[in-house]
């Protein structure tokens, strides 16, 4: 006899992490929030022409319609990432523009 415990399922593996993917952890209806208040519905009906954007648009709706429609969610995803991207070329931009001081 041993005194090992005996051997039970082994513990699932922790998910890896994924600290390059900036959805990683975002909920699709933070995406969809984060675009309306950057686009506003109209724009965002425009860069993304579906229905749930364009007709009586609200967060409900487009997450239902979404939820059911990958080619729709991938375009809304990648208009996020998009939306990102501008917004850190924006915060650089004025970083890039501050005059350096003279040198003697």
């Amino acid at each position: 006899m041993t005194d090992e415990a005996p051997a039970g399922p082994a513990p699932a593996p922790a998910k890896p992490a994924q600290p390059r993917n900036p959805l990683h952890g975002l909920t699709l209806e933070a995406i969809v929030t984060a675009l309306a208040d950057h686009y506003g519905w109209e724009r965002l009906g425009e860069l993304v022409p579906i229905r749930c954007f364009a007709i009586d648009p609200s967060v409900g709706s487009s997450l239902k319609f979404l939820r059911k429609t990958p080619w729709a969610r991938e375009k809304v995803e990648s208009l996020y990432l998009f939306m990102l991207r501008e917004q850190r070329r924006e915060q650089q931009q004025p970083q890039q523009q501050q005059p350096q001081p003279p040198q003697r």
